[in-house]
């Protein structure tokens, strides 16, 4: 058992995509860190797993996500570096739709309020060079080269070993009970014992809402699937050099995402509905049994837009998506926590490629209490209108 005699600069509750990134950043600057997993290093049951995530720069969600993530791009390949295994794969990125589409008009006003090269493609000139894309008459794709993707297994595990390195305590299954302020600190129970620190850093994901009783915004865990398909017999047309990651609007409020072929083509190629199939769960019960009809549905739209990827699945896993109702990230200071407790939640499924840049922004958060990054527009307070969370 934990004696109360240990304390810490900062306890970090979770440890995947967010949380392992906060605790990389802080014990790099000296601080003493806490870390605390109810489950296994890089686990399959959150939001931090699935082979790849997508890293793109126009962002059609809002411009103002641009000036983080052209932070996170440096820190990506500062950490690849530390590890010495390249995380951030660069294919470029194609982002297709009707010309009037929210994914193709957002990506567009980002990219020319801050000046990002990108390219765009009309029908003609996509099918020249991606004949694996099947686009209507009016459909266009705007091209950013400097995309790609990073699997998220392997920057959990790369943010641990800097942060173990770094001399963080790192502790795996161990579920957190109770947290609470306690004098000029905070008291955080747990199986197994109790610790003490300066301030806390909440990253659980889709186990955040419980834990934030202050938070006031209301989170709603989605279920999702991704999707594995069979490469085709010319598997060498998905190989990440003629093959970028993409998302396509489908319809209104609909879209897919994707990924070329990494590695053994034995695994598939990964695909997934991003608005589609998000049945409210918990985190605890959410069924991981993927359906026939799931699967069937993703192939009939494969079929429309990239029919060589329409054939038989390999495999499909569940994940969770944490959403806001704005589905912008929340990024603050706990409302009620006297500036002692900083928290990161609902990434909405588009926020893994911010984590190295989250990271940085929660130990700058716990360790002095402001920050430099420009997050204004992720407050918790922006649905209340109420006090600022000091």
């Amino acid at each position: 058992m934990t004696s109360m005699s240990d304390t810490y600069d900062v306890i970090v509750l979770g440890l995947g995509g967010m949380g392992s990134a906060a605790a990389r950043h802080l014990a790099g600057r000296g601080a003493a860190v806490l870390g605390l997993e109810q489950f296994t290093p890089a686990h399959a049951l959150g939001s931090s797993h699935g082979d790849s995530r997508i890293v793109r720069m126009a962002y059609f969600e809002h411009p103002d996500y641009v000036p983080l993530l052209r932070r996170a791009y440096p820190l990506w390949d500062q950490l690849g570096a530390d590890v010495g295994q390249p995380l951030f794969v660069r294919t470029g990125a194609l982002m297709i739709g009707a010309p009037d589409s929210p994914v193709v008009c957002g990506t567009l006003a980002s990219a020319q309020r801050w000046g990002l090269e990108h390219e765009v493609l009309d029908r003609a000139a996509m099918q020249r060079r991606y004949p694996q894309f099947r686009l209507p008459a009016d459909g266009i794709a705007v091209f950013d080269a400097d995309a790609g993707f990073v699997s998220p297994e392997d920057a959990v595990r790369a943010h641990l070993e800097v942060a173990r390195r770094d001399g963080a305590e790192l502790r795996f299954g161990v579920p957190v009970t109770d947290w609470r302020l306690d004098g000029d600190g905070v008291l955080v129970e747990f199986a197994g014992g109790q610790a003490r620190a300066r301030s806390l850093v909440l990253a659980a994901g889709a186990w955040t809402g419980p834990l934030a009783p202050g938070l006031d915004v209301p989170l709603r865990v989605a279920r999702r699937v991704m999707h594995y398909l069979r490469a085709p017999a010319q598997a060498g047309a998905f190989d990440p050099s003629r093959f970028p990651v993409y998302f396509i609007q489908t319809g209104p409020g609909d879209g897919i995402y994707g990924f070329p072929l990494i590695g053994d083509p034995a695994a598939g190629i990964k695909a997934g509905f991003h608005y589609r199939g998000g049945n409210a769960a918990s985190p605890d019960t959410v069924d991981r049994n993927v359906s026939d009809s799931e699967r069937a549905e993703m192939r009939d739209v494969l079929a429309e837009w990239i029919p060589d990827l329409a054939g038989e699945h390999v495999e499909a896993r569940v994940c969770m998506y944490t959403m806001t109702p704005d589905e912008h990230f929340v990024i603050d200071l706990l409302p009620g926590s006297a500036g002692r407790v900083a928290v990161a939640a609902g990434f909405s499924g588009h926020g893994f490629k911010f984590t190295p840049v989250v990271g940085e922004i929660l130990a700058d958060l716990a360790l002095t209490g402001s920050t430099a990054q420009p997050v204004d527009f992720l407050r918790a307070t922006r649905f209340t209108a109420g006090p600022s969370a000091d």
